[in-house]
């Protein structure tokens, strides 16, 4: 197993951030239970400590309670890292009291969600500011648009989009130039490779790629038993990859993955990232954790040197037509913007 000594760093618009970022959805959202506050503020300084300088938070994520919790642990650090956060994807609380995640790419609503994120945040500006999902019902010269003059006013200093189309990429990149591309992207999920990528290429846009552990299945740690017992409000039970009919099917490709970052002298994961790390500069995986062991296990991919021979094996054994279920189900895909094979 690799461990992690000085980190390589990466363009991310026109900051250098390092080549591995933290995502902040984990400490308090998506995977079951969440850490304490207080063990989740001090993993995020342990992160920083283990030379992270890139951290992705968003409005979505407990309603706000990652971006308290961001802003509690690295407020006394601000110089030392580069803040990510989104809007236009965000919790609205109903007349039942019931708060409900809602898509709302309007002007109007970005200016709220953003003054509400600074405000959470306890900053006065936020480095990277992504649409997270592409309202459909604004046009999206609208939306950056609006986010340009969020930029004007000196609320956010960089853009980003998630979730898109290269379509949709060069139409924002033409009002507004676009620093961060974000898009799931991993072994198992290689649609960005259909012309995402090439687009933030030739526009010299970074691309962040969240996910890139497979939400958990290129740790190699999850079973069939492990999925049946997620916890009930774990989103990969809604996931069609995490069924028991389609994890039945793609959980047999493990032992081989296994066997190849034996073979790289690495953990499954760092196999995993490291795939990501060589396949272009302008590519930072971002990955989430609740544990500091996992962290540093994360960050000692950067060190993990992959051969051509065997990153060509890698490939043929997991992607697009060898992995069963699509990423999302029918609704999630509806509000998505991304290419599918």
């Amino acid at each position: 197993m690799s461990h992690p000594t000085s980190l390589p760093q990466r363009p991310l618009g026109p900051f250098q951030v390092s080549a591995l970022a933290f995502g902040c959805m984990n400490i308090c959202h998506a995977y079951g239970a969440s850490p304490t506050p207080e063990a989740a503020v001090r993993l995020l300084q342990q992160a920083m400590d283990a030379g992270i300088t890139h951290f992705d938070t968003a409005a979505l994520y407990g309603f706000g309670e990652s971006e308290r919790l961001v802003g509690r642990a690295l407020k006394s650090r601000r110089h030392e890292f580069v803040l990510a956060s989104k809007g236009g994807m965000a919790g609205v609380t109903g007349e039942d009291g019931v708060t409900r995640r809602v898509i709302d790419g309007r002007p109007e609503a970005l200016r709220r969600n953003c003054e509400d994120s600074l405000r959470r945040l306890g900053l006065d500006v936020i480095d990277l500011y992504y649409l997270h999902r592409w309202d459909k019902s604004v046009p999206i010269e609208d939306s950056v648009g609006e986010m340009s003059r969020l930029v004007e006013r000196g609320h956010v200093r960089t853009l980003g989009l998630s979730e898109v189309s290269a379509t949709t990429l060069r139409k924002a990149h033409a009002v507004h130039p676009i620093a961060a591309l974000q898009t799931e992207y991993s072994l198992w999920t290689r649609n960005p490779e259909i012309a995402v990528l090439d687009a933030c290429r030739e526009l010299g846009v970074a691309f962040v790629a969240f996910s890139p552990l497979g939400r958990g299945f290129l740790s190699g740690k999850i079973g069939g038993a492990e999925v049946a017992a997620f916890d009930a409000k774990d989103i990969r039970r809604s996931m069609p990859r995490f069924t028991a009919e389609h994890y039945a099917a793609n959980e047999k490709l493990l032992p081989a993955y296994q066997a190849l970052a034996r073979e790289a002298g690495c953990t499954p994961a760092q196999l995993a990232l490291a795939w990501l790390l060589q396949k272009s500069e302008h590519i930072i995986p971002l990955f989430g954790t609740t544990s500091l062991e996992h962290t540093l296990e994360n960050l000692g991919a950067a060190q993990v040197k992959l051969s051509t021979d065997l990153i060509a094996r890698l490939e043929d054994l997991i992607n697009q037509k060898t992995v069963m279920g699509s990423r999302y189900n029918e609704q999630s895909n509806r509000e998505v913007d991304t290419e599918v094979f």
